[in-house]
């Protein structure tokens, strides 16, 4: 039987690709495991979390990651260069493994020297990108730079100095990956893999796409009445429903939502509409800025809850900026809530223009508007594709396995 471990900072039950892809895997028979910094996911045996000191790294990783990132311009989102790390080569998850996965492994968890003493021991790695962080200099999300293509000089995120900050990041990843010949670099989307492709620190290595897991239990349409009541929405009112940790992040195309309601308000398109937001807790000036009533859902921290929320809504809108795979986008076409997002990302391998949602054009409002009314006022046949069921993900990872392993 593969044993497998999947290495993640954090380990949360909600919105967790990697919980997702582990829980999976168990399911059909692969003897798989998670290790963690910190985890809200109970510890078991093959759920583990490293010891106490390893998380006050963690904490004076911050303090210093702050301090030699503060020139970063934050219009541009998350930009991160680990320092401190964790060698965790003798954990005897690590040490039993056949095959061991990277999730998200940053902010104290493990930098590129820990990372570099797993390639020692010539187990097959392979690097799950959930955002461009493994083909880049270090931001997360490169927008419309393409330097990543080269060697990340004249990064937008450093306008006013410490460029070479990514520069170096760069060149050490682009020595590592060329080092050793046991990393394999896994896209989600067809659009992070066609990325992997034209960056210099992955051409021509191993990259290949399978989706992310998005099982149909516990996403799944129930009463839509029901999921209201429960949450305290008005049953006669259309429901929008927007979701994001933090609203006004540089991600989540706040503004061009901000206008698309405007202009549905301004040509009188709708009426009692409630607008209802999950993720955050209450903001005075994302409330006043919306021209329906608004009912903040705060933090929902299970699949179940967020499972009600979707199906509270007649429309879910994902007017993200830059989304590696858009994992709720999937979850709500699984509950028959169709998606209104902008057509970016690896939102469109999800969404089939105007079939169970609609494919807005990138940063325009109107567009964005002119979907969220397509969605409402047509029935659409709300269905994932059926290369995004679990069986055939699930079946993705585990020939890869024998091919790795042979």
């Amino acid at each position: 039987m593969t044993k497998v471990v999947h290495l993640q900072t954090h380990n949360s039950p909600s919105g967790n690709a990697a919980y997702r892809l582990h829980k999976g895997l168990l399911n059909v028979g692969v003897d798989s495991y998670m290790l963690s910094l910190t985890s809200e996911v109970p510890i078991s045996k093959r759920v583990k979390t490293l010891k106490f000191r390893s998380g006050l790294k963690a904490l004076i990783n911050g303090r210093l990651h702050q301090r030699k990132i503060q020139k970063v311009d934050p219009s541009f989102g998350m930009f991160s260069s680990p320092i401190l790390g964790n060698s965790i080569v003798k954990h005897q998850m690590v040490e039993s493994a056949d095959i061991i996965y990277l999730h998200w492994v940053l902010a104290g968890f493990l930098n590129l020297k820990n990372i570099e003493t797993l390639a020692k021991l010539n187990k097959p790695i392979i690097f799950f990108m959930h955002d461009m962080w493994t083909i880049t200099g270090g931001c997360h999300h490169s927008f419309s730079c393409d330097h990543y293509k080269r060697d990340c000089s004249d990064c937008q995120m450093f306008p006013n100095g410490d460029e070479h900050i990514p520069i170096q990041q760069f060149k050490k990843k682009h020595q590592l990956f060329n080092k050793y010949k046991n990393f394999h670099f896994l896209a989600p989307s067809t659009w992070l893999f066609n990325l992997a492709q034209e960056s210099v620190l992955t051409k021509g290595k191993d990259v290949l796409m399978i989706p992310n897991l998005v099982d149909v239990k516990p996403f799944k349409s129930i009463n839509k009445n029901a999921a209201r009541e429960i949450l305290g929405l008005p049953e006669s009112d259309t429901i929008i429903l927007f979701g994001a940790v933090s609203p006004r992040s540089p991600y989540k195309g706040w503004e061009y939502l901000k206008c698309a309601l405007k202009l549905l308000e301004n040509k009188k398109q709708l009426s009692n509409v409630t607008v209802a937001i999950f993720g955050s807790d209450y903001d005075d000036k994302v409330a006043e800025a919306i021209p329906f009533n608004v009912k903040f859902l705060g933090r929902l921290r299970d699949e179940y809850s967020t499972t009600i929320a979707y199906n509270a809504a007649d429309v879910f809108v994902v007017p993200s900026l830059a989304e590696t795979f858009g994992l709720v986008v999937l979850e709500s076409i699984r509950c028959k809530t169709p998606v209104a997002a902008f057509d970016t990302g690896g939102i469109s391998d999800i969404i089939t223009h105007k079939k169970n949602g609609y494919l807005a054009k990138y940063k325009d409002s109107k567009d964005l508007a002119e979907g969220i009314n397509y969605c409402l006022n047509n029935k659409l046949e709300v269905i994932a594709s059926p290369a995004l069921d679990k069986i055939s993900v699930l079946n993705q990872h585990i020939s890869l396995y024998q091919r790795l392993l042979d």
